[in-house]
This record gives C-alpha cells, structure tokens and sequence, in this order.
C-alpha cells in the first residue's frame, strides 16, 4: 500500500494505491472518499478529499508519508461511514535488503541480467540493467508497491521478454544524499539482515564514510 500526499496538485487529499492500473479506472465517490477499481472491478485505490478532518495534515510532507495506527484507523472508519466495504492496512516494507542468489545474461539483451534475489521470506526473479550487478551481493530491493523519491511506482513487469518482480536499486534511485553520480546499484555490507528494511540514513553514513562505495 502507498500512501501519498501532493501538497500543490493535489491539496487537502490523501492517494492510497493499493495496486498497479493497468488499463481503465472506475470511480465512486461518497462522501469525501473516492473509490478506484480497475476494468475488471478490482480495487486499486482511495482518494480521500478535505483529509484534513481526519488527520493532521499540515505536519505530513509532500511525497509517501507513513501514517500512525490511529491515522489508518481514522481512514477506516471513513470508508465504513461513507458505506464501502473496504479495510486498508499496512503490510511488510516494500524497500528491503536483498541477497543476489544468481545472476545471469539475460537471453535477449547484451547487457540486461537475469537475477534471482533472496528478500528473506521469499525469493523473486529481478531484471536488472546495472553493470556492477553480480551474484552474491547483498544490494537493496525495491518490491512491488514501493514509491521512489523520484515519484516512480514500482510493480510486476517485464523486460525484453524477462518477468521481473522489483528493482535492485543504485543510491541516486533511493535519493541518498551522498550518492556517487555514477551507474551502478549500491552493494551493502555483507552483515545486513536479509528482509531487513532499507534504512536510508544507516546507508548514507555508509556512502559518506566510503565504506559502501555504489
């Protein structure tokens, strides 16, 4: 589930994307709440319009925000008062690290890698572009449902024919201020819990101190 919130476009409203829209949306509103489905009827989001009467929203920032539990339950029992039947809840953090168990050419591209990612309870197939990328590093994953700094939602896709379940990110794609501005995914130190959630400033000190150095 993404939580968002765009202060300029967007003010005084709550996104929550609870899947990717992959073709034509449909929308019910009642009541300050906007319910989303896709062409198929599957839900895939909220809008919740004048937020500002269920949280606070002048402390949130611009981009995805976390809410509190008393938030998520404030959003809840806005839905069951505007009569839909729906519960949103977090689930397991979508930015993780990962252990690349395998890496291999991918069969249609001469510098695409075909990779198999250990995220601690589960393993997925990633089609990653980076040079640096190789088999036994611990890198960090990006699964589905997950928003970058840069705006860009993560979900299920394909590349070259490849599925791929995420993305193996470089530290300019997680916005790390000490980021080196180069091509490459940024490898972490070997002693990070696989399935352990991305901890950007742990990370940053890392870059800064030269001991991650992509």
């Amino acid at each position: 589930m993404i939580t968002s919130i765009n202060k300029r476009s967007y003010p005084n409203t709550l996104i929550v994307i609870l899947a990717q829209d992959n073709g034509k949306s449909e929308f019910e509103e009642k009541d300050d709440v906007t319910r989303i489905t896709d062409e198929e009827g599957n839900l895939i989001g909220f809008n919740f319009f004048n937020v500002e009467q269920l949280i606070d929203y002048d402390k949130l920032p611009d981009g995805q925000v976390r809410l509190t539990d008393k938030e998520l339950a404030a959003l809840n029992d806005k839905i069951a008062a505007a009569g839909f039947n729906d519960k949103l809840a977090y689930g397991r953090p979508t930015l993780v690290y990962g252990y690349v168990k395998t890496c291999d050419p991918h069969p249609d591209s001469d510098h695409l890698h075909v990779t198999t990612v250990d995220v601690g309870n589960e393993e997925h197939q990633i089609v990653c572009g980076a040079p640096n990328i190789a088999q036994g590093q611990k890198v960090v994953v990006a699964l589905p449902g997950t928003l970058m700094p840069n705006g860009q939602q993560i979900w299920p896709g394909s590349l070259r024919g490849v599925d791929s379940y995420g993305m193996i990110c470089s530290a300019r794609e997680l916005g790390l201020k000490h980021a080196p501005q180069k091509r490459g995914i940024m490898v972490v130190p070997d002693n990070f819990a696989t399935g352990g959630e991305f901890e950007p400033t742990k990370c940053d000190e890392l870059l800064a101190s030269g001991d991650i150095t992509l």
